[in-house]
C-alpha cells in the first residue's frame, strides 16, 4: 500500500528512552503546519505509551488508532472528525491509547490501509513511533517519505542509537532513509561530528536543551513552539522543517522500498518495485549482462545486501581461525540473519522456495555458493564458471549448461577470495589469476577482472570423493586392461622412473594418484605441487607446496626450489605434480642422481611429443646446454612414458605405454609396449577400441628379473588384446594370460626414433 503522492509520512524514532522523542515528534508536527500551512497529522504509534502525546498537545480524542483500524470503513472526508481529534490550531491527532492501562495493538496491513486513506487528507503525516521496532512500526517504515532518529549526544545513547541503526537497516531499509537529530545539545555534550562518525549519518538538526520552556510547555500541555515561538529551541524545530521541506522529503520519498508482489499462484512474479541500495549506497543492479534478474535472484541480492549491514562475514570467518566451534557457531548465527530477512523479504515464498532461498545465500556467505551442490555431486567432473550467470558443469565427459548460477559477480568473488585466502594465496587488480586447492583436493584457477572481461572465471577440477583405484580404471571406466595395470604396478615397485603424458583435462593427475600408490610403503616420498593435490596413501610422505610472491613481489617459492630443496630431504621418491618450466631440468637431475621411481606429468599429446616437450622445458631452465646433452639426460632418467587422452566421446584411456630405451646417434629411441586402437563408434557414438600389446619385451625385463621379480612374456603378446566395448557397465577384464613362451614374441632392439 502506497503513499499518495501529494502526501509526506515523517517517522520519528528514538535512539534510546528519555531523549525527547515525542516532545520532538508533536512539536515538529506543529512546526509543519505553521512553516507549511498545509494540513498536518500527528499519529501516536509508540508501542509503550501511555498517553504522553495526549498530555503533550493537550489532546484526548474519544477514538484512537486501535478504533480506527478495528472499523471496516475506511477514513475519508466526510467521518474524518470522528476518527481524528482537532487541535484549535488546525493539528489533526489520533492517539495510540485512550487510558494509560491499555496497550497498544493493531494489525500492520490493516493500518497501512488506513494510513493510506488518510494520506489523501494530509500533505503531512507525522508518526511517533516510539524506540521499540515491532511489526507495526515496520508497517510504517515501508511508506516513510523519512525517518527522524532522536538521539541526544550522550555515549549511551548514541551507541544505543548505532544499533537501533543497523537493525532498521537489515530490516531492508535503506540508509538514506535515515535522518538524525540531535536533541538537548549542550556545551557539556559530545561532539556532533563525532555523533555523525559513529551513527554514518549525518544530523538533520540539532535541538539545544532548554529544560524551563520544554518543563512549561508541558505543564501548560501545549507545545512550546505554539507558546514560545522565538525561543531557540523552537527555532530548531522550524530549521529542521525547513531542511525537510527544502527538497530531502521529495529525494528520500523516490527511495524504492523492496518489495516483491504475489502472483496467483502465491509465489514470486517480480519485483513491485526497485530493490534497496545496497551497501554502497546505490541501487542494486536489475540487470545482469543483458538477462533481466528474476524475482529470486533479485531476493537473494537484497539479502545479502541486509545481511553485510547485519554482520561483518569476512571478520567473522576471520576469526574462527579453522576452529570447527567456532565456525558451526558463526554458521548458525549467520543463518538465524538469513533467515529473519528471508522471513521479511519473500514472505510470498513457498516452503521450499524459502529453504532453497536461505540455503544458497547462507552457502554464499559462508560457503561457495552454488558451487556447494555442484561439488557435491558425484556425476560432476568439472565445473567451470564463465561470470556469475553461466556455469558450465562436465557429466560423463560431456560439457553442459548449469541452470545454477550466481546471484553476482561480487558473489562469485568473494567464493573466490574464501577459497584462496587460507592457503595464503592473493587475488586482485596486481595479481588477478591464481591457483588454489579446495579442502577435498579438488584444483581451482580463477582469473578475475580486468583480465577477464566479462567477470571472474573460476575453473575447478574436482577430485572424486571415492579415491580412484586402478580398478576402477579396469572395471568402471574401461580406461586400461588388468595386464596393462600389473605391468605399471611393477614398473613402479621396481623404481622406474614415469612421465605420465596427456592434455588439460585427461586425467593426468588422477593417474598419477593411482600409479603412486602402488610405491612400497617403507619409502620416503617427497610430493612437489604448485596446489597440493596428489592424496598419497602411505604415511611417510612429506607434501610440499610453491608459495606465489607477496605484495611487495618477494618470497616467491617455485617447483625448480623445491625441488633442489628435496634433495636435501633424503627422498626414496620424488613426485613431482605438473613440470610445466625449467624444473623439468632439475626433476631430471633427481631422476639420474639415485631417486629412482620418481614420477613427473607432462602435457603433450603423444610419447614421442613428451620428449620433445622435456626438451623444450628444459630449454627454459637457461642453461644454455646443448640439444644433445639435455636429450642424453632424458634418455637417462626417463624409462616409461605413459600416455593418457581425453576421448571425442569424453572418456578417458590409457592410449599408449611406451619405454624410453634410450639414445641412437642423436635421437632418443622409443619403444612402445601396449596401445589403444581405436575402431569405429558404436550407435550411441561411444568409441570402440581394442587395447592391444605390441609384441615388444621391454628392455628391464631382464634386470628386473636379475632382481627375482618375473614378468610372464605373454603379457606383451598380440592374445592379451582386449576390446573396448562402449558401455562402461558390465565391463569384465581379461583374463589373466597364463605363464609360457608364445610365438611372435619380438625382443626390442630399436624403435621409434625422437
Amino acid at each position: 500500500m502506497a503513499i499518495h503522492q501529494n502526501c509526506h509520512l515523517i517517522g520519528v524514532v528514538g535512539g534510546k528512552g528519555g531523549v525527547g522523542k515525542s516532545v520532538f515528534a508533536a512539536n515538529l508536527a506543529f512546526a509543519l503546519l505553521l512553516e507549511m500551512r498545509a494540513k498536518t497529522l500527528l499519529i501516536d504509534l509508540d508501542a509503550k505509551s501511555c498517553g504522553d502525546q495526549s498530555i503533550i498537545t493537550g489532546l484526548r480524542p474519544a477514538k484512537n488508532i486501535m478504533d480506527l483500524c478495528q472499523s471496516s470503513t475506511p477514513v475519508n472526508a466526510q467521518n474524518l472528525n470522528q476518527w481524528v481529534g482537532q487541535h484549535p490550531a488546525g493539528l489533526g491527532y489520533i492517539s495510540a491509547v485512550t487510558t494509560p492501562d491499555q496497550s497498544l495493538s493493531v494489525s500492520p496491513d490493516v493500518l497501512r490501509k488506513q494510513i493510506f486513506s488518510l494520506s489523501h487528507l494530509f500533505s503531512y503525516i507525522v508518526v511517533d513511533l516510539g524506540c521499540d521496532i515491532t511489526p507495526t512500526q515496520m508497517a510504517i517504515f515501508q511508506d516513510a517519505s523519512a525517518v527522524l532518529l532522536v538521539t541526544s549526544p550522550e555515549v549511551l545513547v548514541v551507541n544505543q542509537t548505532r544499533k537501533l541503526i543497523n537493525d532498521l537497516m537489515a530490516a531492508t531499509l535503506p540508509a538514506e532513509l535515515f535522518q538524525i537529530v540531535l536533541n538537548k545539545v549542550s556545551r557539556t555534550g559530545l561532539d556532533p561530528r563525532a555523533i555523525t562518525q559513529s551513527l554514518g549519518r549525518p544530523i538533520i538538526g540539532m535541538i539545544p536543551q532548554d529544560e524551563v520552556t520544554a518543563y512549561g510547555a508541558l505543564q501548560r500541555s501545549t507545545p512550546f513552539v505554539l507558546t514560545a515561538p522565538k525561543a531557540p529551541i523552537s527555532v530548531a524545530h522550524h530549521e529542521v522543517v525547513r531542511k525537510l521541506t527544502g527538497g530531502v522529503l521529495q529525494k528520500l520519498k523516490a527511495l524504492s522500498r523492496p518489495k516483491l508482489s504475489l502472483n496467483k499462484a502465491g509465489g514470486l512474479s517480480g519485483p513491485a518495485q526497485s530493490p534497496s541500495p545496497g551497501p554502497g549506497g546505490g541501487r542494486a543492479v536489475l540487470r545482469a549482462g543483458k538477462k533481466d534478474l528474476d524475482p529470486i535472484t533479485l531476493l537473494k541480492l537484497q539479502i545479502h545486501s541486509e545481511l553485510i549491514k547485519e554482520m561483518d562475514i569476512k571478520k567473522d570467518v576471520s576469526n574462527t581461525q579453522g576452529d570447527p566451534d567456532k565456525e558451526r557457531e558463526l554458521r548458525q548465527k549467520t543463518q538465524k540473519v538469513i533467515t529473519q530477512v528471508t522471513d521479511r523479504l519473500g514472505q510470498g515464498l513457498s516452503r521450499d522456495e524459502r529453504s532453497r532461498v536461505i540455503k544458497e545465500v547462507l552457502d554464499e556467505s559462508l560457503g561457495l555458493g552454488p558451487l556447494e551442490d555442484l561439488l557435491a555431486d558425484p556425476t560432476v567432473t568439472e565445473i567451470m564458471v564463465n561470470g556469475a550467470d553461466k556455469i558450465y558443469i562436465e557429466k560423463s565427459g560431456k560439457l553442459t549448461l548449469s541452470p545454477i548460477t550466481f546471484t553476482s559477480n561480487l558473489q562469485l568473488r568473494n567464493v573466490i577470495e574464501r577459497i584462496v585466502t587460507p592457503l595464503g594465496r592473493r587475488i586482485d587488480e596486481k595479481t588477478p589469476y591464481v591457483d588454489a586447492r579446495l579442502a577435498d583436493g579438488s584444483r581451482v584457477n580463477a582469473v578475475i577482472e580486468p583480465l577477464s572481461i566479462d567477470g571472474p572465471a573460476v575453473t575447478i577440477r574436482k577430485f572424486p570423493q571415492d579415491r580412484i583405484t586402478a580398478e576402477d580404471y579396469v572395471q568402471r571406466f574401461n580406461s586400461m586392461t588388468k595386464p596393462m595395470v600389473d605391468f605399471m604396478r611393477i614398473c613402479v615397485e621396481q623404481g622406474l622412473n614415469i612421465i605420465i603424458s596427456g592434455g588439460t583435462g585427461s586425467g593426468k593427475t588422477t593417474l598419477l594418484n593411482v600409479l603412486s600408490g602402488f610405491i612400497p610403503a617403507n619409502e620416503r616420498i617427497i610430493t612437489v605441487e604448485d596446489a597440493a593435490e596428489l592424496q598419497m596413501k602411505q604415511e611417510h610422505v612429506v607434501r610440499l607446496e610453491t608459495r606465489p610472491a607477496n605484495m611487495e613481489g618477494s618470497g616467491e617459492i617455485s617447483i625448480r626450489d623445491l625441488i633442489r630443496n628435496s634433495l636435501r630431504m633424503r627422498p626414496d621418491r620424488i613426485v613431482v605434480g605438473e613440470c610445466r618450466d625449467g624444473a623439468a631440468l632439475d626433476m631430471l637431475a633427481a631422476m639420474n642422481t639415485g631417486h629412482d621411481g620418481s614420477m613427473t606429468t607432462v602435457h603433450s599429446n603423444n610419447p614421442k611429443e613428451a620428449v620433445s616437450r622435456l626438451e623444450t622445458l628444459c630449454l627454459m631452465a637457461g642453461m644454455e646446454l646443448p640439444a644433445k646433452a639435455i636429450r642424453e639426460q632424458i634418455a637417462g632418467a626417463v624409462d616409461l612414458i605413459i600416455q593418457i587422452s581425453r576421448m571425442s566421446d569424453g572418456s578417458r584411456k590409457i592410449t599408449s605405454i611406451t619405454e624410453v630405451v634410450g639414445m641412437q646417434g642423436e635421437a632418443i629411441t622409443l619403444q612402445e609396449i601396449f596401445r589403444f586402437k581405436e575402431e569405429g563408434f558404436d550407435k550411441n557414438r561411444k568409441i570402440i577400441g581394442r587395447f592391444q600389446p605390441m609384441g615388444l619385451i621391454p628392455t628391464f625385463i631382464e634386470k628386473f628379473e636379475q632382481r627375482g621379480v618375473t614378468i610372464p612374456r605373454n603379457l606383451f603378446t598380440g592374445e592379451a588384446a582386449t576390446p573396448s566395448p562402449s558401455p562402461p557397465s558390465g565391463l569384465r577384464a581379461p583374463n589373466r594370460l597364463g605363464p609360457g613362451p608364445r610365438p611372435g614374441l619380438k625382443k626390442a632392439s630399436g624403435g621409434d626414433q625422437s
